[in-house]
């Protein structure tokens, strides 16, 4: 176990790397190889781990600026790294740096797409949208002119139009606002929630109006009047009882039997998915349409 206790050597390289600071580790990788599970394994993974770490981290910053902080990004290299020491098999004749910088980046590309979007965008809407705004960076001009054409980005990327405009439209989908937010000024108090629209209750009254008129227009005379009497004049049965010169059980009766009247035939036009019910029968209980009629 003593080749597992000698410390990472730095090896010298001839001209300019981005690497040149890549430990040597072959020979604990070698050894790496050849032990079980164990903690003798985990140890001698943590030390080449801890050896190549400064490169992982120094991958990890170059993806800074992306809505990510710079320690989550170092961690998810980390990550990456940890699996490529695991993972590599010196046997095959590779060299160790070129297994390991290709699942680190991978690592650090799977964390954006995976775990920093606030809506689950597929994949490849993700890299159409990529595909696009480098696009539009590389045809941007600086002169504020706007992003440019579909044909234009289609003829850059190598894209059909369809999939530009995919890709356009995903442009803003990798964060959402809360509808608490302010989108015109800090301090404007004008919510996103305040530009919503809502329901209508006026819209409802016209349809269960509608729904119920042809009903009202085959009612008898008698009924009719007692329901405009009821429900527009607002007018106590006893009132309507005195006024029609007959007995306020007579007008009960009559009101009840008008009503069930028109929740049957409205339930009848409009199934018996009890769609009618809400419609009809609310209204000519509540008066709504006999207002109308």
């Amino acid at each position: 176990m003593n080749d597992t206790a000698r410390p990472a050597r730095a090896v010298p390289r001839r001209g300019r790397h981005p690497h040149d600071d890549a430990p040597d580790t072959a020979r604990e990788q070698a050894l790496l190889a050849t032990l079980p599970e164990g903690p003798a394994r985990e140890v001698l993974t943590g030390r080449v781990v801890r050896a190549w770490l400064p490169m992982a981290r120094r991958l990890a910053r170059r993806y800074q600026g992306r809505g990510e902080d710079t320690e989550d990004l170092e961690q998810v290299a980390a990550l990456g790294l940890t699996k490529a020491v695991l993972r590599f098999r010196p046997e095959r004749g590779n060299a160790f740096e070129s297994y390991a910088v290709p699942m680190i980046v991978g690592e650090i590309k799977r964390h954006f797409r995976d775990c920093t979007w606030d809506v689950h965008v597929p994949r490849r809407v993700q890299e159409l949208r990529r595909a696009v705004r480098e696009a539009v960076k590389d045809l941007d001009t600086g002169d504020h002119s706007g992003v440019p054409g579909a044909a234009a980005l289609a003829a850059h990327t190598g894209l059909t139009p369809q999939e530009v405009r995919l890709g356009l439209s995903a442009l803003e989908c990798y964060s959402v606002l809360s509808l608490d937010s302010d989108p015109t000024a800090p301090s404007g108090g004008h919510t996103l929630l305040a530009t919503l629209g809502t329901l209508d209750p006026g819209y409802q009254q016209v349809v269960r109006r509608e729904a119920v008129r042809p009903g009202l227009d085959r009612l008898a005379e008698r009924q009719r009047r007692i329901l405009y009497l009821r429900f527009w004049c607002d007018m106590t049965q006893r009132s309507i009882a005195d006024h029609l010169e007959i007995s306020q059980m007579h007008v009960s009766r009559l009101l009840r039997d008008t009503c069930e009247q028109l929740r049957r035939e409205v339930e009848e036009l409009t199934g018996p998915d009890g769609a009618g019910r809400s419609a009809g029968a609310t209204t000519a209980a509540d008066g709504g349409p006999a207002r109308g009629g």
